[in-house]
């Protein structure tokens, strides 16, 4: 079966090679045929095509178990292919030449509840890379995290084609004023909010993974061309480095660490009857509790499981961006808290832009943050600790900065 699947996905693609030329090109992965057509016509459509393959052999007749089957065919395919990095590693994107490199470090309590994953060529699409990182807290957290990692990336295409099937069938007017870069957005935006919900939902009816009490963040993150489309629950955090005018490499945080006392998520929990406040021995940190328990608090405001706290206002709902790249911007480090807890964001931009080469940037920074937390965070145990770095061009530009002061021990100490 899952042969037949790949040889329709190679035709669906051949098709769109014959089609394509008669297209006129409005953005990277939106085409408008021409204007007596008067209809929008949208990548990609193999995941239809896939479906049906899937749909006659099996005999399944909801479109939505059809659709991820369809995803899941094409994940297997990719991690065939060794498409797909999910455990400490470097990789090289063989067609586009970028590099991605991604680390892990179990911390000092107990299994490693952080997890990553990066995906070339997403759904097929040459031009399309899914990176995510996933930090899992309470007693199934890493099981939780584990089982978004594995869902997340195929109920996003799944959804995304649900999207594009929405766009393409608009009877939309030419003579409007019609902006292409926005409909792109809007079409992303809606499918990583629609996934988040189905993975929390899903999450909730597993049989074997207890979330009444554990839960995951997500940072995610679609490079799609030229364009970075993000998406985030929980403290996990995304950050750009680009260069201001003259030539200083900078930190653009891409995300929102959502934590219980930002003003609206605060207020959000207290109308759902939550509380926000810090425990005696935890000063400074602020968590979500339930009504008539001080038991059960979680440091963040967004969360996939948990679900102990989603009637007191704890949601899974995504914050969704999107960014243009341009020759300025140089990479983007998703990392988990373990890292920003004892790193700055300028910091970890110039660990990265130091290593001495590409492939061992992540690594760099993970064992940068291990070392800041011996020296900053002492009498704490050291969280997990993951990061994961994509590079947005194929040439390795010169180095910006020196390499940190703040790498010595010493330096450190200072700070």
């Amino acid at each position: 079966m899952e042969q037949t699947a790949v040889e329709v996905m190679k035709f669906s693609l051949l098709a769109w090679s014959l089609i394509l030329p008669y297209a006129v090109l409005v953005e990277k992965g939106s085409w408008l045929f021409p204007q007596e057509l008067g209809a929008m016509v949208l990548l990609p459509t193999f995941l239809d095509g896939l479906a049906k393959t899937i749909s006659s052999r099996k005999g399944k007749s909801c479109p939505c178990d059809v659709g991820r089957e369809a995803a899941n065919t094409l994940a297997k395919e990719a991690r065939r292919n060794e498409s797909i990095l999910s455990s400490t590693a470097a990789v090289k994107i063989s067609k586009s030449s970028r590099l991605a490199s991604a680390c892990s470090k179990r911390g000092r309590k107990g299994v490693n509840q952080d997890c990553f994953i990066l995906w070339e060529e997403f759904g097929c699409q040459e031009d399309m890379t899914f990176c995510g990182v996933f930090d899992g807290h309470g007693p199934w957290g890493h099981a939780v995290a584990k089982r978004v990692r594995e869902l997340l990336p195929s109920f996003l295409l799944c959804k995304w084609q649900e999207a594009l099937g929405v766009g393409s069938s608009q009877d939309w007017n030419f003579e409007m004023e019609f902006d292409a870069n926005l409909q792109h957005f809007d079409i992303w935006k809606q499918s990583f909010l629609k996934t988040y919900a189905a993975v929390d939902q899903e999450l909730k009816l597993h049989r074997s993974i207890d979330t009444f009490c554990s839960g995951t963040t997500a940072s995610t993150i679609v490079k799609q061309g030229e364009n970075l489309l993000i998406a985030n629950i929980g403290d996990s955090r995304a950050v750009l480095a680009t260069t201001d005018d003259d030539g200083s490499l900078v930190p653009l945080q891409l995300t929102i660490d959502f934590k219980p006392n930002l003003p609206q998520e605060a207020e959000r929990i207290k109308q759902s009857k939550g509380r926000v406040f810090c425990s005696h021995d935890e000063p400074g940190l602020y968590r979500v509790w339930m009504p008539n328990d001080e038991t059960l608090g979680l440091a963040v405001s967004r969360a996939f499981g948990d679900y102990c706290l989603k009637d007191f206002g704890l949601i899974s709902v995504p914050y969704v961006t999107q960014r243009k790249i341009t020759s300025r911007d140089q990479f983007v480090i998703l990392a988990t808290d373990g890292v920003w807890d004892v790193i700055s964001n300028h910091e970890a931009i110039q660990i990265v832009s130091s290593a001495p080469d590409r492939e061992n940037s992540a690594k760099l920074l993970v064992e940068c943050a291990a070392r800041a937390w011996k020296l900053k965070r002492r009498g704490f145990a050291r969280d997990d600790i993951s990061a994961l770095c994509l590079f947005l061009h194929t040439t390795e530009t010169n180095r910006f900065d020196p390499p940190l002061k703040a790498l010595t021990k010493s330096t450190w100490r200072q700070n």
